[in-house]
């Protein structure tokens, strides 16, 4: 491999201050246009203006906010890994992360409709419970926001992490932390992850990540340097008292915060993993690319109208559920395997 001269380190930093503030305003558009859908809702009939209007309205603004955070993914990590004086290497058939895989579905596989009618049924049962209605339209609208932003960010933070994994050059990132940081994510900062490791974020995770290679593992950032750059309300707000008490007593800070985050599972491959359902009806692209495969495998042509099954052409039968990219990072064996299943499941083209 040639390599050309790095460039100094103020061109890494803009490089990411770049991504990161692209990613910032994808986010930030996104939560001010589900505001406003939010106010377009009939309070006297919640849910049938919702599937009327609102409800499909914001299922194609979080698709397009998805897409606007996942696009820059991949030339943000060529343009980290060239910035180092190398070149990116991808298998063939596999150069080309597909952000819009990462869209239309939400991060725990489910689809974007049945996530974003939840602050709905919050509002409905709030009013329900007695609370007015201006503060049940508010607490709806609040948890719309949360939603949206985590659903944008995490499908950006998707296509990072597919990048990371697809280009070979890339031997792992390192996890940052913006000044909005909480302690769960505090005690993280400056970690640095293998290309395999997916990329943990909680709601409204201020988190991003930094591609490392051979000739830079990255700068890392000392949690406790974070902890003591943070004023004493602030400690106390985002470690709690008793939390940033202990702490500054001389604790533990990674005994002192809990990082956990739960998922939700399903049961296949004889294991509980993470799927989605996106791409696997009739007419998505993993359903036809899984039809397209049997079809080849078995030599048996499948029905694609009514009028093949009118002719006799049986159905094709969907049996593989479509991983998300973190299990396939857990599951994989080898870095080979990580980019194969990533091509199998459309995250790589």
């Amino acid at each position: 491999m040639t390599a050309a001269p790095p460039i100094p380190e103020q061109g890494h930093a803009q490089l990411v201050a770049a991504y990161g503030a692209a990613q910032r305003r994808a986010v930030l558009a996104a939560e001010h246009q589900a505001a406003r859908w939010w106010a377009a809702l009939d309070t006297g009939d919640l849910s049938g203006s919702w599937l009327r209007r609102v409800g499909p309205a914001l299922v194609r603004l979080l698709t397009a906010a998805q897409l606007l955070a996942a696009g820059p993914a991949q030339a943000y990590v060529d343009g980290m890994v060239r910035a180092d004086g190398l070149e990116p290497q991808y298998d063939a058939g596999a150069s080309r992360v597909s952000a819009r895989a990462l869209t239309g579905v939400a991060a725990d596989g489910r689809p974007l409709d049945s996530l974003l009618y939840t602050p709905v049924i919050r509002t409905k049962t709030l009013l329900g419970g007695g609370v007015t209605l201006p503060e049940a339209m508010l607490a709806g609208q609040m948890q719309l926001r949360r939603i949206v932003a985590s659903e944008t960010a995490d499908a950006g933070s998707g296509a990072f992490g597919v990048a990371v994994a697809a280009n070979r050059t890339v031997t792992g990132y390192v996890r940052m932390v913006r000044a909005g940081a909480c302690s769960r994510c505090a005690i993280l900062a400056g970690r640095w992850y293998r290309y395999d490791a997916d990329f943990d974020r909680h709601k409204r995770c201020q988190c991003y990540g930094v591609p490392s290679t051979s000739a830079r593992r990255g700068r890392t950032t000392d949690p406790m340097s974070f902890f003591h750059g943070l004023s004493r309300a602030e400690q106390d707000r985002r470690f709690t008292i008793g939390g940033a008490r202990a702490i500054r007593d001389g604790a533990d800070i990674y005994s002192v915060v809990n990082a956990s985050r739960s998922v939700t599972t399903l049961d296949a491959y004889g294991q509980r993993v993470v799927a989605t359902l996106e791409g696997t009806t009739s007419r998505g692209s993993f359903y036809r690319q899984m039809r397209a495969e049997a079809e080849q495998r078995t030599g048996q042509r499948f029905a694609r109208v009514a009028a093949d099954l009118e002719r006799g052409l049986p159905r094709f039968r969907l049996r593989t559920p479509r991983l998300m990219p973190g299990e396939i990072y857990r599951l994989a064996q080898s870095r080979d395997d990580i980019i194969r299943l990533l091509r199998r499941f459309g995250y790589l083209t």
